[in-house]
């Protein structure tokens, strides 16, 4: 443990490559600031070689122990359900403080609606871990109301907000952007993030047979990136959607300032999904870049309250029908094309979405930690 006068060393693990992961990024340099000494640990620092399935998850957490074990600190933090059983286990072992912050309700993702006996094995280590943590924190109010009521947990609530902390937002580097993406920024639709099972990017390339003026960008990676290039390869107007990959938040902020819309699109599977709270959302805000969301409870709260976008009736029951959802974006896009948007549109919405105020929070959660 830390001597009197020297920092508290916090470890953060995840299991993503950490690169384009905000909200870690975003809470270690809020740490720094606070006067922790922050080390973390991502997929690539265990050089994990399994992929796929339980071995990835197995091997992950064997070696995340392994390296929890020989590295010398005072709290460790589980970001996510798929960290906490190597962090519980080591912050046990050494008798260090244990955070856990929930990203998303992790056994409700929709990867495993259709795998009834792997969901049960997380809900158990959720069950048996999150009681026994010294802390819990999660994104938004109806997360942490479900942990409540399940597993009588009480989280704290930082949510998902842009910081500059992970990147200043400029102009600079739009000009390259446009070059380089043929984009017109008067008519880029925009969505960033995983191009995951559920998100809509497939209804955001059939939405451009609607808009004919506009362009695509998808500025992210995910399982079915691929997939998601091949379907826009196989359609007439293919010339005007564009991937990017992954992007680092300095490569990504310029190229959100030049979009006219902002897609934050996620089907009705599960309820990880029906209670996000994207920190796109805040990101497209802080660009004044108006947005368009599925009527999911977190999401169409922040339009409905500040009127920063257009609502879309997206029901997992007519899913299959992917005509009427793709109707449904063509429209809720035209109509925010049609608006003259000005800065003081997003002025409201940018003073609650305040991340000086999430962050307090955070640090304040810490130092409740500190003296357990």
């Amino acid at each position: 443990m830390s001597v009197r006068g020297e920092k508290k060393r916090v470890v953060m693990a995840v299991t993503n490559d950490l690169v384009t992961d905000r909200r870690v990024l975003r809470h270690a340099a809020t740490l720094r600031e606070g006067g922790y000494a922050v080390t973390l640990f991502g997929r690539n620092d265990l050089h994990v070689r399994s992929r796929r399935s339980w071995r990835f998850y197995a091997e992950y957490n064997l070696r995340l122990c392994w390296r929890l074990l020989r590295t010398q600190c005072d709290i460790v933090w589980a970001n996510d359900t798929d960290t906490l059983p190597a962090c519980w286990l080591a912050a046990r072992l050494r008798g260090r403080r244990l955070v856990m912050d929930s990203h998303e309700l992790f056994p409700e993702v929709p990867e495993l609606i259709d795998r009834p006996r792997v969901k049960r094995v997380w809900e158990r280590i959720e069950g048996l871990l999150l009681p026994r943590c010294d802390a819990n924190m999660t994104v938004c109010q109806s997360i942490a109301d479900y942990y409540r009521s399940k597993y009588g947990v009480e989280m704290t609530v930082v949510r998902n907000l842009w910081s500059d902390e992970c990147g200043v937002m400029s102009d600079e580097g739009i000009g390259n952007w446009s070059d380089e993406c043929g984009v017109m920024s008067d008519k880029m639709l925009m969505y960033q993030g995983a191009v995951n099972k559920g998100r809509g990017v497939d209804w955001a390339i059939d939405a451009l047979e609607f808009l004919p003026d506009c362009r695509l960008v998808v500025a992210g990676g995910g399982d079915l990136l691929e997939e998601m290039k091949a379907y826009a390869q196989s359609k007439p107007w293919a010339e005007r959607i564009v991937f990017t990959g992954r992007l680092t938040p300095e490569e990504l902020e310029p190229l959100t300032r030049q979009a006219a819309v902002g897609l934050v699109m996620l089907e009705d599977m599960g309820l990880s999904y029906h209670f996000a709270l994207p920190n796109r959302i805040g990101d497209f805000i802080a660009a004044g870049v108006p947005i368009v969301v599925s009527d999911l409870p977190e999401m169409a709260a922040v339009v409905k309250r500040f009127g920063v976008g257009e609502i879309i009736d997206v029901d997992i029951n007519r899913s299959t029908y992917q005509r009427i959802n793709v109707l449904a974006l063509a429209e809720a896009v035209k109509k925010v094309l049609a608006k003259e948007w000005r800065e003081e549109d997003f002025a409201a919405a940018r003073a609650d979405m305040d991340w000086n105020k999430e962050k307090r929070k955070l640090l304040e959660c810490l130092k409740k930690v500190e003296k357990v």
